[in-house]
């Protein structure tokens, strides 16, 4: 058989242990930075193929190693994230979360199995291709400060430093067995907005006698959108979002202060160190000329991603072969955000999406839901892809 009919065939067969992994994390998730029995675990799946590996990055992270022949002709890394989110699961399955309120509701537990997947099947053909595998699976990727950020500080891709990365996140409205890529920008960066309106409270029915900051916050937050409507760059994306407002007075009690926050998220680093300076800067002068006071925070997060160009479209051919063309689409730009962007700073990067849908099963629920699922069978098509990706780049 071909390599392509080998990798597929070791995907079908490994599937229901990978099933069985997959599993296994969903009903033991861990919160961020927190993943200490979920590290424990993969090292044990690690030890069981024989599979040389480092743990204690960032404390729960580990880099293990795969070599196949000439190991130092050329490096590929593959990641995985560990981390679960504090949502109380809602699904009636075997497999249900055991920790209350903690749910696999993002599909690391898809990505960490996969990947193992993919080891199974790299180390069953590690005789038939050059260079070496790096396997990175890295904590606390829902959380700031990101543990992508901190696996690259610790030096998670040196020694041997990898000539091409990639990575994988499921997405529920695309069916199983099927894959989405995009070539150059993708992925928004991603900042937290906390904000803090101060006026003087007092009785509703005399308005005159305070400084309202229920009042000063709604004209803030209609200001606000001028950064994206009237001040950034046509071309460049933008989203300013306010999700939270506390105003906490009554029917006839105006408040001493409004507390609120939101996201930021763009495309652009010089425009989007501009706007973080617009923004305090607009929040406090109004603030100020209506009677008030602003404390306007913004803590940075995650920049944009953005997958290399020649090596996401080598990807995406590769990919036709593998799954057929009618199985490959190309994905549009996603104002959500992924800690996976700091590698792509710094790496040669591809960061693809994994159909995990089944509309005829009921499997919809987006992700960051309390009902959030997949169709199992996209473990075969996420293992095997990534297998087939990777030994095809070593080749190159």
């Amino acid at each position: 058989m071909s390599l392509l009919q080998d990798i597929q065939k070791l995907a079908k067969e490994n599937l229901p242990e990978v099933i069985r992994i997959r599993r296994h994390m969903h009903a033991h998730p861990e919160l961020s930075f927190q993943e200490k029995e979920t590290s424990a675990f993969v090292a044990s799946e690690l030890e069981a193929l024989g599979i040389p590996f480092t743990k204690g990055w960032v404390e729960t992270g580990i880099v293990a190693i795969i070599e196949g022949k000439n190991p130092s002709k050329k490096i590929i890394a593959l990641r995985a994230d560990l981390d679960a989110l504090p949502i109380q699961e809602e699904n009636d399955v075997a497999y249900k979360s055991t920790v209350k309120g903690v749910m696999h509701a993002c599909g690391h537990d898809v990505h960490t199995s996969s990947l193992l997947g993919t080891a199974r099947i790299l180390m069953q053909l590690r005789d038939r291709f050059e260079g070496t595998v790096k396997l990175i699976f890295q904590p606390g990727e829902e959380k700031l400060p990101g543990g992508a950020s901190l696996m690259i500080e610790a030096g998670a891709l040196k020694n041997p430093a990898p000539s091409a990365m990639y990575g994988q996140h499921v997405q529920p409205d695309l069916p199983a067995g099927k894959v989405g890529f995009r070539p150059g920008h993708y992925m928004a960066s991603a900042d937290e907005l906390f904000i803090t309106v101060k006026g003087k409270g007092g009785h509703g029915a005399m308005p005159d006698k305070n400084v309202d900051p229920v009042l000063i916050s709604a004209h803030l937050i209609v200001a606000l959108q001028q950064l994206v409507s009237r001040m950034a760059p046509p071309a460049i994306p933008c989203v300013l979002s306010i999700g939270k407002v506390i105003a906490n007075g009554a029917t006839n009690v105006i408040p001493n202060e409004v507390h609120m926050e939101g996201t930021f998220r763009t495309m652009d680093e010089a425009w989007r160190e501009k706007a973080h300076e617009q923004m305090v800067k607009l929040g406090t002068s109004l603030a100020k000329s209506m009677g008030g006071t602003c404390d306007f925070r913004v803590e940075k997060g995650y920049p944009f991603l953005v997958n290399e160009e020649a090596l996401t479209r080598r990807a995406r051919e590769q990919a036709i072969a593998y799954l057929g063309k009618d199985n490959v689409i190309d994905l549009p730009l996603r104002m959500t955000s992924e800690d996976f962007s700091y590698y792509s700073q710094v790496a040669d990067t591809c960061f693809y999406r994994l159909g995990t849908g089944n509309e005829s099963r009921g499997i919809t629920a987006q992700i960051h839901t309390p009902k959030f699922d997949i169709d199992e069978s996209a473990l075969e098509t996420g293992m095997g892809l990534m297998a087939w990706l990777t030994v095809n780049e070593l080749m190159v």
